[in-house]
């Protein structure tokens, strides 16, 4: 694989664990265990995956760059 789309494929490896658990955990809070929760979570968890994945790329490079100017302080 090429290095370009490695970033690609590791965040989305990272988004989609991330954004089931949420999803799950959120409907159960919100709703439990109802009739249709099954539909319920793979409608939010199908908005959620999209949203997380574009945002990643948005947060990581920010968290990158902040983690970088705390360590170069100690």
């Amino acid at each position: 694989m090429k290095k370009a789309y490695f970033k690609y494929l590791n965040t989305l490896l990272v988004v989609i664990p991330m954004t089931l658990i949420m999803a799950f955990v959120g409907l159960m809070r919100n709703y439990g265990f109802g009739e249709d929760w099954f539909i319920k979570f793979l409608k939010a968890w199908s908005i959620m995956l999209p949203v997380s994945y574009l945002s990643a790329f948005m947060i990581i490079p920010l968290a990158r760059k902040l983690a970088e100017k705390i360590a170069s302080k100690n």
